[in-house]
C-alpha cells in the first residue's frame, strides 16, 4: 500500500493471512490516494472490526508540530489542571511547552516538598500564582520551616505575584518569612488554617512592598487579646507602612485585634472586611477610618460593633459597599450616622438578625442621603410602606431589590414598589406574608424587571405565577418554591417523631413478647395471639400511618 514499515506498526496490528493475497494483487495507488485508501483498506483487513484502534489509526505525521508554541500554549491554558498535566506527558515538546507557560501551580505541601522543590520549580520557572496546601488531616506532615526554607531558595527569582498557603501547621513565623523573602513582587497573599502570628506579617510587609490584598483566616498562633492585652501587642509589633495594600480580610479569627496596628498602618486601604472575629471593634473602625479614609468597601459580619462604629465612617465619603451582617448592636442612629455622610453608597446589605433595631427610619435616611443606591438587601428588617416609598422616589437607580424574612412586607409593600421602582431589574422576596393581590401589581410597574425569586411565600401561588410570565413575556423569569408545611416545620417535629419513635418502640416490644405456637397443642391460644397482632398492627397504623415499602 506504500506504507513505510514504521507506519505501519504504529497504526494497527498486521492484516490476517486470509487477506493478505487480496492485498497482495491490489496495484498500490497513487500517493496522494494513500491517505484516503489508508482506512478503508486497513478496515477491510481487520476483517470488519468495529474497534477505534483498527479502524481510525493515527495519521502518518503529527500535524500539532505545525503549530506555534504560542497557539499549543493557548490551547494549554483552556484545559482544566487535570487534564493539562495528562497533556504534559504526552510528547517532549509538549512537555517543555507546558512547562514553559504554566502559570499557575498548585501543591501537596508535606514535609518531602522541600527536597522536590528544586526540581520541580527548574522545570515550571514561569509559576507566578503558587498555592501550597496540606490535607485536614496531616498537618502533623506538614511543610516546616526547613521545607519552606528549600521552597523559597527554588522559587523563581522575582516573579511570584500570589501566594497561598492553606493547613500548614508546621510552619512557624520564621518560615513564613522565608517564603515572602523569596517572593520580592508579590502582590497578593492568602493564609488560612497556620499557626503563625502577627509578628510573621512584620517581615511580609518588609519584604513585599508591593504587596495588595492580604487574606487571613483562621489562625492558630495568635496571642490572647483579653483586657489589655491588645494595647500592649500594638506596642511591641511594630508593622511597618504598607503604602501598596489596597484589600485586608479577617476572618475567623479568635484574636484579630493583634492586626488593628496592621490594618492601620495602610493609608491606601480600599476594601476591608471584617467577618466572625472576636473583640470590640468600635475603636478600630474609628482608628481604621481616620488612617484610610478613602476606604470604599466594608464588609463587617457577627462583631461586637455598634452604632459608634458605624458613626466613624462618615470619614469616608468614597463609601460604595457596605456589609452588616449579624450585627446586633447597630440600630437606626447608626444608618443614619452613615446616610448623611457616605452620599456615593451603591450596595447595602443589612442582616438585622430580627433584632429589630434597624428600620424605616434608617432606610428613609438612606433613600435621602444615597440617591446612587443600586442594590439593597434587607434580612431580618421590618421596612414598611414609608421606607419603600422613599426609596422607590429617591433611589432612581435601585436596580437589585432583596427582602428575606421581613414581617412587614406584605401586598400593600410590593404593590407600593411595582408604582416607584421604575429601574428595578431583579426582586427576591423570602418569607414574606406577600399574596397574589401584591405580585399582580407586577403586571403593568417597574417596567425594567426581568427576573423574580420567590421563597416560602405561602399566600403566591403558581397561578398568579403563570399569569405573570404570559403578561410580561418570553424576558421575563419567575420562580416560586413553595416549602411545604411539614418540611417548613421539621424542626419544631423533632420532638415529636421521637416520642412517635418511642412508642414504635413499645409496640414493637409487645410484640416480641407475644407467645406464639409452637406445636399442635399450641394451637389453642393460636386465635388469642393472631387477634393481639391485628390490633398492634392497627395501633401501628393509626398512629403512624401505613409504613413505607422497603
Amino acid at each position: 500500500m506504500g506504507h513505510s514499515p514504521s507506519s505501519l506498526s504504529k497504526s494497527s496490528p498486521s492484516p490476517p493471512r486470509r487477506s493478505r493475497s487480496l492485498l497482495s494483487r491490489m496495484a498500490p495507488p497513487p500517493p496522494q490516494q494513500q491517505a484516503r485508501l489508508a482506512v478503508p483498506t486497513l478496515v477491510a483487513a481487520g476483517g470488519g472490526s468495529s474497534s477505534s484502534s483498527s479502524s481510525f489509526p493515527p495519521p502518518s505525521r503529527d500535524y500539532t508540530q505545525d503549530l506555534p508554541d504560542e497557539i499549543l500554549a493557548l490551547v494549554f491554558a483552556a484545559l482544566p489542571p487535570a487534564d493539562r498535566s495528562a497533556c504534559s506527558l504526552a510528547c517532549a515538546r509538549w512537555k517543555e511547552v507546558d512547562a514553559a507557560t504554566r502559570h499557575r501551580l498548585s501543591l501537596d505541601a508535606r514535609a518531602g516538598l522541600g527536597n522536590a522543590a528544586p526540581a520541580l520549580f527548574a522545570r515550571f520557572a514561569a509559576v507566578t500564582k503558587l498555592a501550597l496546601r496540606c490535607a485536614r488531616g496531616s498537618g502533623a506532615d506538614s511543610l516546616a520551616d526547613h521545607g519552606a526554607a528549600a521552597v523559597a531558595a527554588a522559587l523563581p527569582p522575582e516573579r511570584l505575584a500570589r501566594l497561598k498557603l492553606r493547613g500548614l501547621r508546621q510552619l512557624s513565623d520564621a518560615g513564613l518569612a522565608s517564603l515572602a523573602g523569596a517572593a520580592p513582587a508579590l502582590r497578593k497573599l492568602s493564609v488560612a488554617s497556620c499557626t503563625f502570628g502577627p509578628k510573621a506579617f512584620v517581615a511580609v510587609l518588609q519584604s513585599c512592598p508591593h504587596l495588595e490584598d492580604l487574606s487571613i483566616k483562621r489562625l492558630r498562633g495568635l496571642p490572647d487579646t483579653t483586657g489589655s492585652a491588645a494595647s500592649t501587642i500594638a506596642e511591641e509589633i511594630k508593622f511597618p507602612p504598607a503604602l501598596s495594600l489596597r484589600s485586608v480580610c479577617l476572618k475567623d479569627l479568635y484574636s484579630a485585634l493583634c492586626f488593628v496596628p496592621l490594618v492601620a498602618s495602610s493609608p491606601n486601604l480600599r476594601s476591608l472586611k471584617i467577618l466572625r472575629c472576636s473583640g470590640a471593634w468600635d475603636l478600630p473602625l474609628e482608628i481604621f477610618t481616620a488612617r484610610a479614609p478613602g476606604l470604599v468597601e466594608l464588609h463587617l459580619e457577627k462583631l461586637q460593633v455598634g452604632d459608634r462604629g458605624l458613626a466613624a465612617l462618615s470619614a469616608c465619603a468614597s463609601l460604595e459597599v457596605l456589609f452588616l451582617v449579624k450585627t446586633p448592636e447597630c440600630t437606626d442612629s447608626g444608618i443614619i450616622s452613615v446616610a448623611e455622610k457616605c452620599h456615593k453608597l451603591r450596595k447595602l446589605h443589612i442582616d438585622g438578625w430580627r433584632t429589630n433595631r434597624i428600620g424605616d427610619f434608617g432606610l428613609m435616611a438612606v433613600a435621602r442621603g444615597c440617591p446612587d443606591l443600586q442594590e439593597l438587601v434587607l434580612i431580618g428588617v421590618n421596612p414598611t410602606v414609608l421606607s419603600l416609598r422613599m426609596l422607590g422616589e429617591h433611589c432612581r437607580s435601585l436596580e437589585r431589590l432583596a427582602l428575606c424574612g421581613c414581617e412587614t412586607v406584605g401586598d400593600a409593600e410590593i404593590i407600593c414598589l411595582a408604582e416607584r421602582c421604575a429601574a428595578l431589574k431583579k426582586l427576591c422576596i423570602k418569607g414574606c406574608p406577600v399574596s397574589d393581590r401584591g405580585m399582580e401589581a407586577l403586571n403593568g410597574g417597574c417596567p425594567s424587571l426581568v427576573k423574580v425569586k420567590l421563597k416560602r411565600c405561602k399566600g403566591v401561588t403558581y397561578e398568579c405565577v403563570e399569569n405573570l410570565k404570559v403578561t410580561r413575556g418570553e424576558s421575563f423569569s419567575i420562580s416560586l418554591d413553595i416549602v411545604l408545611e411539614h418540611d417548613a416545620g421539621s424542626a419544631s417535629e423533632n420532638g415529636a417523631q421521637e416520642n412517635g419513635q418511642a412508642q414504635i418502640t413499645e409496640l414493637t416490644d409487645q410484640m416480641a413478647g407475644m407467645d406464639l405456637p409452637t406445636n399442635a397443642a399450641g394451637t389453642q391460644s393460636s386465635t388469642h395471639t393472631i387477634s393481639r397482632m391485628r390490633s398492634v398492627m392497627s395501633a401501628i397504623r393509626r398512629r403512624f400511618g401505613n409504613p413505607p415499602p422497603p
